[in-house]
């Protein structure tokens, strides 16, 4: 980018960090419905909730009609989420061909996973959303449902995650020459997709709490290269790829944590795998279009940012990441 394009995509920053300031990413996670078949026509349900979420919503599931509720309640409260168990009696008919639904997804903007862990290798993992709140249980999911669904939650999670957006604002406003701009977007996703998938497929291990304290720093890495912009740029802001590669390692890991939430089907994990990285991909590419939009709309208007205000959107950016930071490392304690 150049000239009055920059000064504009800045500016679109700005607004963004003024809007993630007194938000947390990732904290916008699917409602979770686990349904467990058990012998006799028992079936052992686990829902999950977020405590974030749109004020006064309430978000329900709806069982099959000719399932009885066995017993009282268990509820249990985490950090982030908030879950209730319990059992129901769902007779000879069982769930197979029953509708499953999940009510107040439209007023929440949220979505729901639904799991039916079969114990025979035939698990089915539905999303639920406003514009698809109920599902007929079938005998196995169907290839093309776990590639939508997957695809959907990595689209959604990128957009609700404003640490990994920001970092890619950041290398947009670091990077000047188009082309280098490619290769170091392409070193980032090529770092986040490797550990992506060494994660979720059991092969590397870190601890989720630490990982999303030092993607928060590699929000901050990037603020401070911005400041020395113009002065005495550093070894990282003449070969950006690097730093977008190790960091985008970091990255990879806090994708991971949020697929771990959700789970991947039994039968379609590499399907479920790479849905979940493109639809990460086509996230971020959209994310990175509308910041491109927005910039040569207000160039056309011949509006750019001051000279004197040019390191307001580093200064904004770092601090963003600075609140994430000490928030995620009080979350420890």
């Amino acid at each position: 980018m150049h000239g009055g394009s920059r000064g504009s995509a800045l500016c679109l920053s700005i607004a963004l960090c003024v809007v993630a300031a007194e938000a947390s990413a990732h904290r916008l996670a699917p409602s979770l419905l686990e349904l467990q078949p058990q012998p006799q026509g028992r079936v052992d349900v686990h829902w999950k909730t977020p405590l974030v979420r749109a004020a006064g919503v309430e978000i329900l599931p709806e069982l099959p009609g000719h399932c009885r509720a066995l017993g009282e309640r268990t509820a249990e409260r985490g950090a982030d989420a908030a879950s209730l168990r319990w059992s129901v009696n769902c007779g000879e008919r069982g769930l197979l061909g029953s509708t499953v639904a999940v009510r107040g997804l439209e007023a929440s903007g949220t979505g729901a996973l639904v799991r039916v862990v079969s114990g025979e290798g035939h698990d089915i993992q539905v999303l639920l959303s406003a514009q698809r709140p109920s599902f007929v249980v079938p005998r196995r999911a169907s290839f093309f449902s776990v590639l939508r669904d997957y695809a959907w939650l990595g689209f959604r999670h990128i957009g609700s995650g404003l640490d990994h957006l920001f970092f890619v604002w950041g290398v947009m406003l670091l990077v000047r020459s188009g082309r280098k701009l490619l290769v170091t977007l392409t070193a980032f996703t090529l770092g986040h997709s490797l550990t992506l998938s060494l994660a979720v497929l059991g092969w590397l291990d870190f601890p989720g709490a630490i990982v999303e304290v030092a993607i928060a720093a590699s929000v901050f890495a990037i603020a401070l290269e911005l400041t020395r912009r113009g002065v005495r740029p550093s070894a990282l802001a003449r070969r950006p790829w690097t730093l977008a590669l190790g960091f985008g390692l970091l990255h990879g890991m806090g994708f991971a944590a949020a697929l771990a939430e959700v789970g991947l089907p039994s039968e379609e994990i590499l399907a479920a795998l790479l849905a979940f990285n493109l639809g990460i991909e086509l996230g971020q590419l959209a994310w990175i279009a509308l910041a491109l939009a927005a910039a040569l709309l207000l160039r056309s208007g011949g509006w750019q940012l001051p000279a004197r205000l040019a390191r307001l959107p580093a200064y904004a950016i770092g601090s963003t990441a600075t609140f994430w930071m000490l928030d995620r490392v009080g979350g420890w304690f």
